[in-house]
């Protein structure tokens, strides 16, 4: 009657944590098809291949061999680790115990590499941590990693900490249950092999059988419901590039990186001017006149774009690398990115409390969260796209604020209208007459 009761609680547990992760990833779906068309389904053998090398792989990552390596210690080791939850879960539905211990040698390779594994996570977890907080490298200690992000990502390496933990005292008791030949023992039949938790098992020598199950049991208990919690927990982290991680990088853009997007109905017009042939009532199929040029908030940018900011690591990298920022300027990648989910997530939450209708708050992405001279300050040289693990595109979305400043609020700086005019009158951006272009020579 006991384990009967133990496996409904266990299954209302698993149905709870299952369901509301559930309902969290369908409120990110409908969040990120806010966001405008855009076509990218094309060759999807390039798509699969960068998804591969960059989201499986961390080809990427390794840029940076001593981070890469560690990552990749605690991608693999928590990924593999957690094959573990589906012996788990059917343990706790139907009373067995290890009940793919029938696999014989080959359940003994997996659990011994599972715990390799989980140590190898624990010793990456604390470098970071201590990265983190202790050496305190520049990347995590920007403006915009004050509050929650810096408190998230410090969460997120305590979790990691202890499910490791709990899953190798799990199996130490187990462990000394299995050998510590107990007439009551006629549950935990000798399966696996641990080489890491039979170590921790000596602090168990001198327990009796009753108190190695309680042990066992706790933290058999913790351990799945930790990942349960940690499973919805993802939804308000930065962690959710474990799972946006593989979309992001197959739904990257393909195309060559500096090459920018064009409005059809700006071309269609300078195609008027310049070409005595053109159409003037030739139209698009694909795209009629824009409503808006470029965007001022989260619903004028496109979904590959709202996609980027929920899978954004917030690892730095980007800021890093970015020459603005390097300079002093106000400029942040990362920022822009975290500020344009932070805007996405006010936008869902106004339309979860309004009836699956936006009310109009009064605020942008653009003025409200990010500022103008923070998109001015971007040289547009790419390497915050360059620089990400993942594939995310910040220079996307400032090209797209630049676009709605120049073409709907002609608020460009002084500098680049300035530009426009010497190239609209003279040819070239400087300000010199094309009659005038080759009197250096002269003065040779």
């Amino acid at each position: 009657m006991d384990h009967l009761i133990d496996n409904i609680l266990f299954a209302i547990v698993l149905f709870a944590g299952v369901s509301f992760f559930i309902l969290n990833v369908k409120k990110l779906v409908r969040n990120i098809k806010l966001g405008k068309s855009v076509n990218r389904y094309d060759n999807s053998k390039a798509r699969w291949k960068n998804m591969a090398l960059i989201a499986l792989g961390q080809q990427k990552m390794v840029r940076r061999p001593v981070a890469g390596i560690l990552h990749i210690f605690v991608y693999v080791g928590f990924i593999i680790i957690n094959i573990e939850v589906l012996e788990i879960i059917i343990d706790g539905l139907f009373n067995t115990h290890r009940v793919f211990s029938f696999l014989g040698t080959l359940y003994n390779f997996l659990i011994g590499s599972f715990e390799i594994l989980a140590f190898l996570v624990i010793v990456a977890v604390v470098v970071f941590w201590i990265r983190r907080n202790i050496v305190r490298l520049q990347r995590f200690w920007k403006p915009e990693m004050k509050g929650w992000p810096k408190n998230d990502g410090n969460i997120i390496l305590y979790f990691e900490m202890v499910l490791m933990t709990l899953f190798l005292t799990m199996n130490a008791a187990d462990y000394a249950i299995q050998h510590g030949h107990f007439t009551e023992n006629h549950h935990y039949a000798i399966a696996g092999a641990f080489p890491i938790s039979s170590y921790i098992s000596n602090l168990f020598s001198t327990m009796n059988y009753g108190s190695l199950v309680i042990i066992e049991r706790v933290c058999w208990w913790l351990h799945i419901v930790g990942i349960l919690v940690f499973l919805n927990y993802l939804y308000y982290s930065k962690h959710l590039h474990i799972l946006l991680a593989f979309p992001n990088t197959y739904f990257a853009n393909l195309e060559p990186k500096g090459k920018f997007t064009n409005v059809e109905a700006v071309t269609n017009e300078v195609k008027l001017m310049m070409d005595p042939d053109a159409d003037p009532f030739a139209t698009s199929e694909d795209e009629g006149e824009p409503e808006k040029f470029g965007a001022s908030d989260v619903t004028d940018l496109n979904w590959v774009q709202l996609l980027n900011s929920y899978t954004c690591t917030e690892c730095g990298r980007c800021t890093s690398e970015c020459p603005a920022n390097q300079t002093g300027k106000a400029l942040s990648p990362r920022k822009i990115m975290m500020d344009t989910r932070d805007r996405l997530e006010e936008v869902g939450n106004s339309i979860n409390k309004n009836n699956g209708e936006f009310v109009d708050d009064g605020k942008t992405l653009l003025n409200d969260y990010i500022s103008k001279e923070e998109i001015w300050a971007c040289t547009s040289c790419n390497a915050c796209v360059e620089a990400c693990p993942v594939n995310i595109d910040p220079l996307s979305i400032i090209t797209e604020m630049r676009r709605y400043l120049v073409m709907e609020e002609s608020a460009a700086p002084t500098e680049l209208n300035n530009m426009m005019t010497n190239i609209e009158n003279n040819g070239a951006p400087w300000p010199y007459n094309q009659m005038d272009r080759l009197n250096w020579k002269e003065e040779a």
